[in-house]
This record gives structure tokens, sequence and C-alpha cells, in this order.
């Protein structure tokens, strides 16, 4: 889906070879990961079998007819030392959705599973639990609902006999988890919030299984009601402080955790009233000292496949936070002013091939400027406002947010109005106020305003720069608001500046425009 595609073993449906799996399978994850951005998005794995992954082809036939299923499940019921073939292939016929809803309607099918699954062969118990996993994953909820039963054995054997089983168990509870509010609850019920705590504490260097930990309670998280019932649980237990343990940009501990991990940590933040919990586990700290290692590697080129994939959830843990922290707080909990550069390589980096991604980072730039004069005077600085000023010809949201970000900065002090027009903020004024967007008009109205309020060289500038014609126009052809904010503009700070040369020769005051 949105995650790291890179990781072994992560695997779609059947495809001719392992290479067009890994094909096909980033095709479709990478449209998950677009809708992801837009909206919260849950979505299923399938792990492919061991067998599966070392083979080159992959020429199974997985289309059984329902005598073929019936007699399956039959020769299953009196096996003996065939029972570990026997549920490999039933495993995989049950990737067919017409056999899913054969086996399922066949009397004791789900007790036969769950017999196997708590039995004492190990081999057996594995296929037991690939047959779930299979069931998992299907679109049916009749199917899906029918894996109730195993519920609890899968939360028992969450640590099981090895990674793969473990691997298993957690990916099938994530697949049954946005299906059904019934087995959501059931899970609830059961448990599921301490033993993922205690699996992600006693598998916390096995970088499978906490990547598997992350999925399932992303899916968990994703609830509609989860607020409610499911924030509260995860916020009593030890898994945020787990989950923060898992965010490293290391290449040697690998990103997909830490993706998983970051996006479960987004859903508390984004869902959840107060994030103070959160911050005083060290959440903005960590993620925002996260981005700033990052950044400097995505600033000198070093941008490894899927690092993106990682900045998104950890922009938008940073922004919510931002947006709970105390003003008197903040400084200490970024801790790092290069946030900033961060932030900015990021929008250089990513808005020629993914403009939303700059997009976010821009939305992240204005909570943390929002505030906080330091950060403001750091941005000035660090001379990074000729690089955002270049961004006010660009669309889709990105001149916008820039606006914003330079309000900010021009609301927090007259000297930095000075220093915004000296990096060469009002020639680009002129440009977004000619643009036919309203929401930029009004806007870069709203920065003009602050600017000449702030300092009287400025609205000197202005004039000088040509800019009496430009509010002249919009006073006169526009309606609303931007005429209003205009005319106040010319009348009250600007028209007292403008003068001009009379036919005669001679110094006059421009008249005043009438509104």
């Amino acid at each position: 889906m949105w995650r790291l595609n890179s990781v072994h073993h992560k695997a779609a449906r059947s495809a001719c070879s392992l290479e067009e799996l890994r094909i096909k399978r980033r095709e479709q994850e990478k449209a998950f990961r677009q809708a992801r951005r837009a909206r919260q998005l849950v979505s299923k794995r399938l792990l492919l079998s061991e067998d599966e992954e070392q083979q080159t082809e992959t020429t199974m036939d997985t289309d059984l007819g329902e005598q073929e299923v019936v007699g399956l499940f039959q020769n299953l019921q009196c096996s003996g030392q065939e029972k570990e073939s026997l549920l490999k292939s039933l495993s995989k016929a049950l990737r067919n959705p017409s056999t899913q809803l054969t086996f399922i309607k066949q009397e004791n099918s789900m007790h036969l599973l769950v017999g196997v699954l708590t039995g004492s062969n190990a081999q057996c118990r594995m296929q037991a639990v690939r047959c779930l996993h299979e069931l998992s994953h299907s679109q049916n909820p009749t199917v899906v609902l029918a894996c109730l039963p195993a519920t609890p054995y899968l939360l028992t054997y969450m640590s099981g006999q090895s990674t793969k089983f473990t691997e298993l168990c957690l990916y099938t509870l994530g697949n049954l988890c946005p299906d059904s509010d019934v087995i959501r609850d059931r899970l609830l019920a059961q448990g599921i919030i301490p033993a993922l705590t205690n699996c992600m504490e006693n598998q916390r260097h096995n970088l499978a299984v906490v990547e598997a930990v992350g999925f399932t309670l992303s899916q968990l998280l994703q609830a509609k009601d989860a607020a409610q019932k499911i924030i509260p649980m995860v916020l009593a237990s030890g898994l945020p402080s787990l989950l923060l343990s898992a965010l490293t940009s290391d290449p040697q501990f690998g990103l997909a955790p830490a993706i998983e991990c970051a996006w479960c940590l987004h859903y508390l933040t984004c869902k959840n009233v107060d994030n103070r919990s959160l911050l005083t586990d060290g959440a903005l700290t960590l993620c925002s000292s996260l981005l700033v290692s990052i950044g400097g590697a995505v600033a000198e080129g070093k941008k490894e496949e899927g690092m993106e994939l990682v900045i998104w959830p950890l922009l938008r843990c940073v922004g919510n936070l931002l947006c709970s922290c105390l003003v008197e707080e903040l400084n200490s909990q970024v801790g790092d002013i290069y946030l900033l550069n961060a932030l900015c390589a990021f929008i250089q980096a990513y808005l020629p091939t993914q403009p939303a991604l700059a997009r976010e980072s821009i939305w992240v730039l204005n909570n943390l400027t929002a505030d906080s004069r330091a950060f403001c005077s750091a941005l000035l600085t660090l001379n990074l406002v000729p690089r955002l000023i270049q961004l006010l010809s660009f669309s889709q949201g990105i001149n916008t947010m820039i606006l914003r970000v330079l309000g900010n900065v021009a609301h927090k002090e007259k000297e930095f109005c000075v220093q915004l027009v000296q990096f060469g903020l009002l020639p680009a004024l002129c440009a977004t106020l000619k643009m036919a967007d309203q929401e930029i008009v009004i806007l870069s109205l709203e920065v003009l305003f602050m600017l000449v309020v702030g300092s009287p060289q400025v609205a000197e500038e202005f004039v000088k720069q040509n800019g009496i014609p430009v509010l002249e126009a919009i006073q006169f052809n526009s309606e609303g608001e931007m005429r209003r904010r205009a005319a106040f503009l010319l009348e009250h700070h600007l028209l007292s500046h403008h003068v001009s040369f009379s036919p005669h020769g001679k110094l006059k005051q421009a008249a005043k425009s009438e509104s």
C-alpha cells in the first residue's frame, strides 16, 4: 500500500514471476500511498509463503471447483501425515474468492482450522495460520466475519514459534480490523492493545515484527471511533514510547518499521484532542530531530528510495504536535532551529515531482512560525526567505501557504518587515496581486498591509515599485473584500507617499482614488 515497497516480505497477489510480483506490488502501493496522503486509507496486506518468495516462477493454479474444495476439506478431516501438504494446497486455493465462500460454508470448517492452529504440529500450525491469513485478505465481509473464532488464538500466538508465524498472526489481525465494528470491538475486548504492546516490547529488535505491529495498530487507529475507544487505551499503554523508539533514519535499522510507526503516531496526533502526553514523551523533539537528520541528507542530494514515505507522516506528526505545544515551550520542544533548513530542503527537493509533499512541508513551516518570534527570526537569519519568495509563482496551494508563512514573519516585528522588503518581497507581492485567484490576492493584501503599517519606509518603497496602479486596478475591477482592502490601503497608508510630476513640472500630491 503506501509503505516502503522494497522490503522482501511484502507481496501482492499472483503474477508470472517474482520480478513481475514486485513491479505489480510497487504500482499498487504507489496508488494507495497517493490516496492516503489525501485521506485516511485502510488496506490489506498479503504475505507470500517462503517457497513462493524463493521461486522465480509462480505457476500454481488456485482455481478449484466446488467439489474439489469439498473433497480437500473432507481429506483434511481424516488425514494423518498428509495434513501439512493438504493445508498448503488449501491456503493457495483460498486466494480464490469463490473458494473462500465454498470453504467457510462447510460445517466446522473454521473449527478445523482453529483446531490445527492450537495443535502441537508446528508445520501444520504455520499452514493453518496461512489459511486464516488468506481468508482475512478477502474483500467479502462474510468471509472476514467467519475468521472471528480464531482471533483469541491469533492474539495468543503473536509471540509464536518464529518471526514468520508472528508476522502472519499480526497481518491477519490487521487485515481483519477495518472490515467490521464487531471484529474490532471483539479484538479490543480480547486485549489486542496489551498484546501488541507485549509483542513490540519483546521483539523490538526484530524489524519485520516491529513493522507488522505498526501495520496492525495503524489499521486500528483509523477507525471512525478511534478517538473514543482506541486512542485512550493506546496512550495508557507503553506503545507510544515503543513507537518513538522505532523512529530512525538509520538504514541499518530499516525505513519500513519507521514508516509504519510514524503513521501510527500521526493517527494518534490528528485524532487526539490533547497531545500533552505525547509531548511529554518527547514526540515533537524526536520527530523534529529525525526530520533535521533526513533534511540534511536530502539537501546533499542523498534521497534513498522510499525516504519520502517516512517524511510524510513525520511532517504530519510535527505539524499536529505544534498545534498542541504551549508557546513558551516551543523552543525547548523543537530544540533545533535547523528544522527550518530541513523543511526548505524538502520543499526544494520534492516540489518538481511531489508538490503535495512540498505543500505539507510549508504547512509545518506555517505552524512553526505562527506563534514563535524565534523561528521567524531564524527564518530571516538563515537566509531562507529568498527561497520562499521564489515559490510565490507556484500554484497548487504552494503560494497560498508561502504567503501565510511570510505573513507570520511580518506580524511579529517591524524590523522583520524591513528585512522582508530587503529580501525582495515587494516585487513578488506586486505579481501575486495581479493573479486571478481571489484567495491569493486577499492574502497578498494582508501581507502588504502588515508591511506598510510596520514601516513607513516600506510604504515609500512600494510606491517606487509602481504598486499604486496595481491596487487601483483591484479597487476598480474587483468586488467585496478585495476592493475594500485595496481601498483602505490606498486611502490610509499609501497615497500620502504617492507624488508625481504635474504637466507644468511642479510636484503635486496625487489625488485620492474614490472607491
